[in-house]
């Protein structure tokens, strides 16, 4: 048997939103190991990018505990916790005014990475996803699979511990999804993990180790795919989008 690899962090989300006294998450527990690609998985609205803006210390109300590497930190937007953290957001937040390496200088400067890593460093990562003829180029009049390799180049410079990556299926081409995939799969590699959300289920089954189903703010169901059936009373080739609908439906009181 396979030996299980370290806890990287572990997340219980007592409650959280935009305000309190209405949260918007409600307790919600999972944890995830080194060079685990965890699915933050369930429909549009369910909760899943509001978790990430947890992790990332970006709600306004939040009411739980992480623990990185067994060790409590003081809150979500505890500093030396975002900085072992990437986020690649589904939509590019890029500059009007800001060249791709100056997209760059502005990720590593916020990292403290030291100016002659970050020279080295940019340049391999710009020729790896072939964009090093377009670094003095504006990222807001690229293609959107090519703002999403600025997004992907940014996050590799820091070269963290986790990667947070909010739906990567939605706006990509399969091969670009294929591509950044792939990347991810070198950092993991090394150690590195991934969370990810979406609500593209299917795809999720064949690409995660382990998921964590959102309904409605909370949790409906989470492990292993073995898990998740047998939670939704699913024999063994049940797709996971069936076991979800049953889950949800029963947590829903619907027959």
């Amino acid at each position: 048997m396979e030996a299980q690899k370290p806890v990287l962090l572990q997340a219980h989300i007592e409650e959280a939103g935009y305000e309190p006294g209405k949260p918007y998450l409600r307790d919600i527990r999972f944890d995830v190991r080194s060079g685990e690609r965890l699915g933050l998985l369930g429909p549009n609205g369910a909760g899943k990018s509001t978790v990430m803006k947890g992790l990332l210390g970006q709600l306004p109300h939040w009411k739980g505990r992480l623990l990185w590497h067994g060790e409590e930190t003081a809150d979500a937007s505890d500093g030396e916790l975002i900085r072992r953290m990437a986020y690649i957001p589904e939509q590019p937040i890029l500059y009007d005014r800001f060249t791709l390496w100056e997209h760059l200088q502005l990720a590593a400067a916020a990292a403290e990475l030291p100016e002659e890593r970050f020279a080295l460093r940019a340049e391999e990562l710009l020729r790896r996803f072939r964009l090093l003829k377009s670094k003095h180029e504006y990222p807001v009049r690229f293609s959107k699979g090519m703002q999403q390799k600025v997004m992907l180049i940014a996050a590799f410079l820091l070269e963290p511990e986790l990667f947070l990556v909010d739906e990567p299926f939605i706006g990509l081409d399969p091969g670009a999804v294929m591509e950044l995939l792939a990347a991810l799969d070198e950092e993991r590699a090394r150690g590195a993990s991934v969370i990810l959300t979406t609500h593209v289920l299917d795809s999720a089954e064949r690409l995660c180790d382990r998921f964590v189903l959102i309904h409605d703010g909370g949790v409906a169901a989470s492990g292993r795919i073995e898990e998740i059936r047998a939670a939704a009373g699913c024999p063994d080739g049940t797709p996971l989008f069936d076991c979800f609908r049953i889950l949800t439906a029963e947590e829903e009181g619907r027959p």
